[in-house]
Parts: structure tokens; sequence; C-alpha cells
């Protein structure tokens, strides 16, 4: 049976992309578990004066990912913790284990995840929802530095 829905849409806009803004940003992180990078990406548009068009991350690594998650209850990240661990256990037989037991589950944990993200840009700012984070996540279990390519793609004032 078809479940019927209300559909809505605003006008599109259009923007001459007359900008492209690069940034690399380090993240020296501590071992496993996420860190959030909202703050760093909103302080980057601000810098960069960037108004309409899009922002890009992407990450240098296939041993940590990118991820937009949840901000208001830790708990989430917890569990979403949990649960890469029980998909990606260490281990489990993984014939790659040159850098240590946790190195193959780290690169199937980024492959279930994301090396790269877009967020569109409106007014300078992200339309990322009321509860969501751009977060950085760990699979390692000793501290890594990490590099994320951060670039805005659009209109700037």
């Amino acid at each position: 049976m078809a479940h019927s829905s209300i559909l809505s849409r605003t006008p599109p806009s259009a923007v001459t992309a007359t900008t492209i803004l690069t940034s690399q940003l380090v993240v020296e992180t501590r071992g496993k578990g996420f860190v959030d990078l909202t703050a760093e990406i909103e302080k980057f548009l601000a810098e960069t004066k960037a108004r309409e068009g899009a922002v890009t991350l992407f990450i240098r690594h296939t041993s940590a990912s990118l991820t937009i998650q949840e901000n208001a209850d830790p708990s989430v990240l917890v569990d979403l913790q949990t649960a890469l661990s029980r998909l990606a256990p260490e281990n489990a037989g993984w014939t790659h284990e040159t850098e240590g037991a946790d190195d193959m589950p780290a690169h199937i944990k980024t492959m279930l995840t994301s090396a790269s993200l877009q967020i569109p840009v409106l007014n300078g700012e992200m339309v990322l929802g009321t509860w969501q984070a751009i977060y950085l996540i760990e699979h390692r279990a000793r501290p890594h530095r990490r590099e994320v390519v951060v670039r805005f793609i659009g209109q700037a004032k």
C-alpha cells in the first residue's frame, strides 16, 4: 500500500561560483573517538567571508574518517563507536596486521563512513540541522596527526 506524503520545496537560487578557498586543518587526535570539527569549519567560513556555495572536507587518511552526526547527546557517539567496533572487531583473523591489530579494522571503519563530506553554505553559514555536527573519527588506538583539506566553492562577500 502506498503511503502519501506532503512535499514542498523552496524555489532554486542561483549564484555564480567565483571563489575557491582552501585550507588544511591539522588535528592531533588522542586515540579512538570523535573530534568535533564544526566550530573550526565555521571559523574558516567566517575568515574567508564565504556567502553562498558549498564547503567540502576531505581527510587524507585511510584509518580515520569524517561523518555528520548528532551533537546533543554524547551517548550517541559512544553507541556509534560500539557499533563500528562490532562491525570491524580487532583480532578477527585479518591478514593485514603489519601496523597492529587495530589497523585493518580502522580501514574497514573508514570504508563504512566517509573520507569526504560536502555541506551547503547559505548566508555564510553551513545549513546543518539543529542537532548535527561534523566529526573526525579516529579509528586507531594511539594518537595520530590527521590532515583534513577544507575547501569552499561559491561566492564570498
